[in-house]
Parts: C-alpha cells; sequence; structure tokens
C-alpha cells in the first residue's frame, strides 16, 4: 500500500459513510431509532458502532489502547454522531499525512477491548478499518431496506466511476 492509495481508500470510507449518515438523517423523526433485528438495536445504533470503531483504531494508531468505546458511541443523535465522525477523519488525515513508507510495513502492537495484547501490520489495519466500514454500511443498507427506504449505493465501483476513473 502507498500514501496515495491509502488517501484514496479512505477518501472512499469518508464519501461512503457521509452517503449513508444523509440517507439516514433524511429519514422520518424515530425512524432511525426503531427497533430491528440485527447486530444492534437500530439504525443509529449501527452508525454510532462505525463511528466509535473508526475512532477507536485511531486511538490505537496513535499509541493509545482504549477499553472501550466513547461514551457517545451509543448515545448521541444522528447529527452528534456524524460531527464526532467529521472529527476522526480531521485527526486521522493530519495523521496519515505524517506518515511515510516505512509506517506501511510498522507493526502496531496495542490491546483490543478485552485487553488482550495484539500486533498487527499498519497496513492491514488500514484496510480492516475501510472493511469493518463496509460491512456495517451494508448492514444500514439492508435495515433502510426492509423498513421501505431508499439507499444509497456505497460500492467501491461507484465511487471510482463518480471519480471519473475506469474501474
Amino acid at each position: 500500500m502507498t500514501l496515495g492509495e491509502l488517501r484514496d481508500l479512505y477518501a472512499y470510507d469518508g464519501w461512503a459513510n457521509a452517503r449513508v449518515f444523509d440517507a439516514v438523517m433524511g429519514l422520518p423523526g424515530g425512524a432511525a431509532d426503531t427497533a430491528v433485528v440485527g447486530s444492534f438495536p437500530s439504525i443509529r445504533a449501527t452508525l454510532a458502532h462505525i463511528v466509535g470503531a473508526e475512532w477507536v483504531w485511531l486511538r490505537r494508531w496513535l499509541g493509545e489502547s482504549p477499553a472501550s468505546v466513547p461514551v457517545w458511541d451509543s448515545g448521541d443523535d444522528l447529527a452528534a454522531l456524524q460531527r464526532h465522525l467529521h472529527a476522526v477523519e480531521t485527526e486521522r488525515q493530519a495523521w496519515f499525512d505524517q506518515l511515510t513508507a516505512s509506517d506501511f510495513t510498522r507493526v502496531l502492537a496495542y490491546r483490543n477491548l478485552a485487553g488482550e495484547p495484539l500486533a498487527t501490520p499498519l497496513a492491514d489495519l488500514f484496510r480492516h478499518v475501510v472493511n469493518h466500514s463496509s460491512y456495517h454500511r451494508g448492514q444500514v443498507t439492508l435495515l433502510l431496506r426492509q423498513a421501505g427506504h431508499a439507499a444509497p449505493s456505497t460500492d467501491l465501483v461507484a465511487y471510482v466511476r463518480l471519480k471519473g476513473r475506469k474501474p
């Protein structure tokens, strides 16, 4: 992975997250908090998980090992969650701007939320975070469709086409 590929991957992640947030914020009042059967109890809770996970991974990359997701992960409204995501994206981009080619092969030692020690190359973790968010955006898409609401396309190829590159 190169720095250019990293920037492109996270530009896609931000684009896809924004599309999902826009769709959910356009739902009728209370629809995002309607109880659902899934990994999380509601659409908002699924979005909160995406934002919380992106925050946790950034903290790990910065040398911390949070023992839990942030308090706002489960309680904030959609607009507040979107602000938290924007703050994570901004801080992450500033950190990315300081990376060098050798950082991609560096192994990051951290503790997971259960406190277990782990170590993984940064390049693999960079890919993991985007993949994790894509997985849960797919869950949001399913929940939106099951509730009879429109769901945006967040496919990587849609992003590539939008940016004018050949898939």
